[in-house]
């Protein structure tokens, strides 16, 4: 694969505690997403956060990643569904870091069992670029589930 690329535009008004901003793609895929401290650390009342476009992300990536696992292994999914949980803490010093993202991946995929496919999602973490960023400072825990598929689960 080369080398990629991407890029993303935000504006910001005000001082940390009042202010507001907001996030584009340069590829006008979304435009003037609003975030705030507010909604990044209290509710998010409809708008948006660094770590909620962080889990989008990754659930993003590690789908991929498991598809293209899956299929490796011989039973490319029918359908995945992932949901990423990006929890940012405060550490010691007093600095915030995101400390975890739970991966749930359920999988609707034939001619493979539970632990094989938990097996599998393991390796997709692995392979998935995101979790090594996350792994730098926190923790990924990946959990798949099967789903449909012949073996009836």
């Amino acid at each position: 694969m080369p080398r990629v690329q991407r890029e993303a535009r935000v504006a910001w008004d005000g001082n940390l505690p009042r202010g507001s901003g907001s996030i584009t793609a340069a590829t006008g895929s979304f435009a003037d997403l609003p975030y705030s401290l507010a909604t990044r650390v209290e509710q998010p009342d409809g708008k948006t956060s660094p770590e909620e476009l962080l889990a989008a992300a990754h659930a993003a990536c590690y789908a991929m990643s498991l598809a293209g696992e899956l299929t490796t292994a011989g039973s490319a999914p029918e359908h995945l569904d992932v949901r990423a949980v990006v929890t940012l803490d405060e550490v010691e010093g007093g600095s915030h870091r995101i400390v975890s993202s739970d991966v749930l991946a359920r999988a609707r995929v034939t001619g493979m069992d539970g632990p094989a496919l938990q097996r599998v999602a393991e390796l997709a973490s692995e392979g998935c670029p995101f979790s090594a960023l996350i792994e730098a400072s926190g923790e990924v825990t990946v959990k798949a589930i099967l789903e449909g598929g012949t073996d009836g689960n």
